[in-house]
């Protein structure tokens, strides 16, 4: 008897070695950030192993394996609006909140997450902000503080470093342009704002180094080939304090957005892939992600817990996207405007950079 329970344990330590999970996210900081946060100690808890893959955008291969039926990741980290489209399309695995964690004190996950963190097919893991960031070496004298002074090249000469799509750029020349960050979204639905938004960007264009992954913007300012650039405030945190990059962050107009998981309902390792998005969301994984990285917890219990950067000296709240003084000017993604608009603005905006 003793032999045979010995014998079932090892087959099921056998087992869990055999598994494993394939999570598709951005690479870089972020990427760092999870591994350490979320893949060391859910392999150690759980023997399955976990095998990272980066992409530009993870919302990308998701849609070509989907298109292909030949789904290989199981666990992707996308944004909400890929989140939602792709749900409404039966393309993902539903996701009961009644199956996630509670929180230390009980609170069942429903009622942790922060409004808008949980959908039918996706789980926020994190908070984040595009925002501005400069090199501090190229002002010596007065330095850009505000949304407008990234487009001011008279004032501030140089180059800016902008990524290569609407949603990212066409907010930003509406709050340089004097409209409220409430008020984007009202203002971007209309043919008036849309041109008023490309009116902008035309007083720039011609200094703009366009980037599309998310590491490009701290390198393009780490080689001085442009002064000022939009990108993730973690990359730009991760610049900062982690390699002493001579940056500064402007918080002025960021975009705010939330990243989640989600699983294909074709995913080959659908059960693991649940346990891995349990286990990454619960209060102390996502609070322990920001010991990596300045993105904010999607758990409402998780925000007591953030304290040093990985360093042990770096205070994480001043570099938080949804420090209160910061959240003042910050545009709140609306997926749902993204839904109905992206083919038509991408397209538009395609053909603005074509010079069309």
């Amino acid at each position: 008897m003793v032999l045979s329970t010995a014998l079932v344990g090892l087959a099921f330590a056998a087992q869990a070695q055999d598994k494993e999970v394939n999570v598709v996210s951005w690479g870089g900081a972020y990427e760092v950030s999870q591994v350490e946060a979320y893949n060391k100690p859910f392999t150690e808890a759980t023997g399955i192993k976990v095998n990272m893959i980066a992409a530009d955008d993870p919302a990308t291969p998701l849609k070509a394996q989907i298109e292909a039926g030949n789904v290989t990741g199981d666990v992707f980290d996308v944004e909400v609006s890929n989140a939602i489209r792709l749900c409404d399309e039966g393309a993902l695995m539903e996701i009961d909140p009644a199956m996630l964690p509670a929180a230390p004190d009980g609170t069942p996950a429903a009622e942790d997450f922060i409004d808008g963190a949980l959908l039918d097919c996706a789980v926020a893991n994190i908070f984040w902000g595009t925002v501005i960031a400069f090199d501090t070496t190229k002002f010596t004298g007065e330095k850009p503080d505000s949304a407008a002074d990234f487009f001011d090249t008279a004032a501030f000469p140089g180059k800016r470093g902008l990524p290569k799509n609407p949603k990212r750029t066409m907010y930003l020349a509406l709050i340089a342009d004097g409209v409220p960050a409430d008020q984007v979204y009202e203002v971007l639905a209309t043919p008036e704002g849309v041109d008023r938004a490309f009116a902008k960007l035309d007083t720039i264009k011609n200094d703009v180094v366009w980037w599309e992954a998310g590491a490009q913007p701290v390198q393009l300012l780490a080689d001085g080939e442009v002064v000022m650039a939009t990108g993730y405030n973690g990359r730009f945190f991760d610049a900062m304090v982690g390699e002493g990059k001579p940056f500064e962050i402007i918080w002025d107009g960021q975009y705010m957005d939330m990243d989640m998981f989600v699983i294909p309902k074709d995913a080959p390792n659908p059960e693991a892939a649940m346990e891995y998005l349990k286990f990454a969301t619960d209060t102390q994984r996502l609070a322990d992600q920001a010991k990596y990285i300045a993105y904010g917890p999607s758990r409402k219990s998780s925000a007591a817990l953030v304290g040093k950067y990985k360093d042990g000296t770096t205070d994480m709240a001043p570099h938080m996207p949804t420090n209160p003084d910061y959240m003042k000017t910050a545009v709140m993604d609306d997926p749902e405007f993204w839904a109905d608009h992206d083919a038509e603005l991408t397209e538009r905006f395609n053909s603005w950079l074509a010079g069309a």
